[in-house]
């Protein structure tokens, strides 16, 4: 992946390195400051920008990653195709791209916006909330996956109705349903009628 400033300044998300700061926004996701990711996902959590990613193949199925079990926040549990921070100052998409490659080895196709979700949900197995100005993003993968297992315990495609039954077993974490809901639509737009979401 190319370096650009953004990345470039920040160290690696792996939890080696320097401390990797947030960009902190104030309700209409304008950037008010930055925090150190951990504090700012203490409670009672401070408001920064994110992003979600649902990436799907040609027959319209989800592709679901299993967050690594050595993850501090919300480990084990199954989510959206992949899900993080810009690094202050980079664009919500470039790190969408760029995150996707970094945890799955893909770079996505079709790629596009997909609106934006406020949330604030708390963990309660760990403590930490999640209180985000999240961008959404939708798109398709069409290249084997390479995932990193220092991010991703495992991978999944499901179809939505797949995805019902997975969700009624857990886990899944606390934010995934808010983000699937707020991009139904764009998912709708892109999978078509048939494919069921």
């Amino acid at each position: 992946m190319p370096i650009t400033p953004a990345t470039a300044a920040n160290s690696s998300s792996n939890g080696t390195g320097e401390a990797i700061l947030l960009e902190l926004v104030d309700e209409d996701g304008r950037t008010i400051g930055t925090a150190e990711k951990l504090s700012a996902h203490q409670a009672p959590g401070q408001l920064h920008r994110a992003f979600s990613v649902f990436l799907f193949d040609e027959q319209g199925r989800l592709l679901l990653q299993q967050r690594a079990l050595d993850k501090y926040h919300s480990p084990g549990v199954w989510s959206n195709t992949c899900c993080g921070h810009p690094y202050p100052g980079e664009a919500p998409f470039a790190a969408a791209a760029r995150r996707t490659y970094e945890e799955l080895g893909v770079s996505p196709s079709l790629l596009a916006e997909a609106g934006t979700v406020r949330y604030n949900h708390p963990d309660p197995d760990s403590g930490l909330v999640e209180q985000e100005f999240n961008h959404l993003f939708v798109g398709m993968v069409q290249a084997p996956l390479r995932p990193d297992p220092s991010e991703v315990g495992a991978t999944a495609f499901v179809t939505a109705q797949e995805l019902a039954v997975r969700h009624e077993e857990g886990p899944f974490s606390a934010w995934f349903m808010t983000v699937l809901d707020a991009a139904r639509p764009a998912i709708k737009e892109l999978t078509g009628p048939s494919a069921g979401w």
